[in-house]
């Protein structure tokens, strides 16, 4: 079974927020999500509930809980069996927030973007 490529979506001036998101969580939680990344990066889309969602139109998020907290961190996938990880957040209500969504996609754009460029100048 070939493994899924999973990289961290990096902003134009070089901040990367799910690594940022990522080393602020306890050491239980970030264990936890480390473990489905690398879930992630076994089974790409195949990865189901409870580790993994579809949200809403190719963004995903990938399930970590300790105790009650409860932590997202959103993703997409991209042709050559790549994840970009766009974020994470702390859940606090039922639904994922819209805006989290938005956040993703539009970091999502950003990368499809900056991807297209790099292949017209290679």
């Amino acid at each position: 079974m070939q493994k899924y490529r999973v990289t961290f979506f990096e902003t134009e001036d070089g901040e990367v927020p799910a690594e940022d998101f990522l080393v602020k969580l306890d050491k239980k939680m970030r264990a936890k999500m480390t473990r489905a990344m690398i879930a992630l990066r076994g089974l790409g889309p195949e990865l189901r509930e409870p580790y993994s969602k579809h949200l809403d139109n190719g963004i995903f998020e990938l399930r970590a809980r300790v105790g009650s907290n409860i932590s997202r961190v959103l993703y997409f996938f991209i042709v050559g069996k790549r994840a970009i990880i766009t974020h994470g957040f702390i859940k606090k209500t039922q639904k994922t927030p819209p805006s989290e969504i938005n956040k993703a996609k539009s970091y999502r754009m950003i990368f499809l973007e900056r991807e297209a460029k790099s292949d017209e100048n290679t």
